[in-house]
């Protein structure tokens, strides 16, 4: 039986609830939120659709017992009006923050044992908080992280060339934020390296256009939900299969000391390996002063 739960039922999390249980991913659906009638919504919503969707799905709601057996849960609560009105996702923290204390303790005493992805902001530190009061293990908690920023850097490049995007191998690193940047030295186009394809100014253009991107999309409808929804669908079907997914997320980076998006490989384990790259001096540099704002966030609030 494959079973998820889905910890905060917004826009993010409802459509990531709607994609598994139209396209018959999962067996069980446990829907959280706080908000009753958000739930129970959702929860009628989906369950009108049985007598015409393609496979049966078993729907709870608030089910926070359930969540022991479950499989995966993916934590995505929040307020993207914060980030939104800032222009920045740690305009959410102080409130994801305290929720992240509350889900953390309140799966912990669930008894929860299997995989947590985090999608909610900021995500490399929420996911952080997230590890550290479920007491899960580290590779066992991992967040989308940049796996949704690099996925819009290979869009761009792909219509810049008229690809598909998937041909357009490498990674945006970093935060899932402000200061991520795109690693050029591990962008490949069939095969070509990206210095052979664009020259640093337009480089330079298609990183910060990657980066604007989520605030196009959320300024016009006031949330972002079907590409970071579909990047977390992505790693569920990677779990369950164990198909040891190469990929960036939000990952626990030793190297770095906190959550950090970074390549590792995606199993039924949750995260198998985490890859070193070998990246130029510059995007180390870039690589620890985004680690170090993810750090002095975390350290503040520790303080408070």
């Amino acid at each position: 039986m494959r079973t998820v739960g889905i910890i905060g039922m917004g826009h993010v999390g409802a459509t990531v609830a709607y994609t598994l249980f139209t396209h018959g991913m999962v067996d069980d659906l446990i829907l959280i939120d706080k908000n009753e009638d958000k739930v129970n919504a959702e929860y009628n919503d989906l369950h009108d659709t049985l007598a015409r969707n393609d496979s049966y799905v078993n729907v709870r709601k608030q089910d926070w017992d359930g969540l022991e057996d479950a499989d995966i849960i993916i934590t995505a609560f929040g307020d993207i009006a914060a980030s939104v009105k800032t222009g920045d996702r740690f305009g959410e923290f102080e409130l994801n923050a305290k929720n992240a204390r509350q889900v953390g303790a309140d799966i912990k005493e669930s008894g929860f044992h299997g995989v947590l992805i985090n999608i909610s902001n900021p995500c490399d530190a929420i996911t952080q908080i997230l590890q550290e009061t479920s007491g899960l293990k580290k590779n066992r908690v991992f967040g989308t992280g940049t796996f949704l920023d690099t996925a819009r850097v290979q869009r761009i490049i792909g219509e810049k060339l008229g690809q598909d995007p998937r041909n357009v191998e490498g990674f945006v690193l970093g935060e899932h934020g402000s200061s991520q940047f795109t690693a050029w030295s591990t962008i490949r186009v069939n095969n070509k390296i990206a210095f052979q394809l664009f020259g640093d100014e337009e480089q330079e253009k298609i990183s910060e256009q990657s980066n604007k991107n989520a605030f196009v999309v959320a300024n016009g409808k006031g949330y972002t939900s079907y590409a970071i929804a579909t990047c977390a669908v992505r790693l569920v079907q990677a779990v369950f299969s164990d198909a040891r997914l190469y990929c960036p997320v939000s990952v626990y980076n030793p190297e770095y000391k906190t959550y950090i998006g970074y390549p590792a490989i995606i199993g039924r384990d949750g995260i198998e390996e985490v890859i070193e790259l070998k990246l130029t001096s510059e995007e180390k540099e870039k690589l620890e002063a985004a680690a170090d704002k993810i750090k002095e966030h975390l350290d503040q609030l520790k303080k408070k």
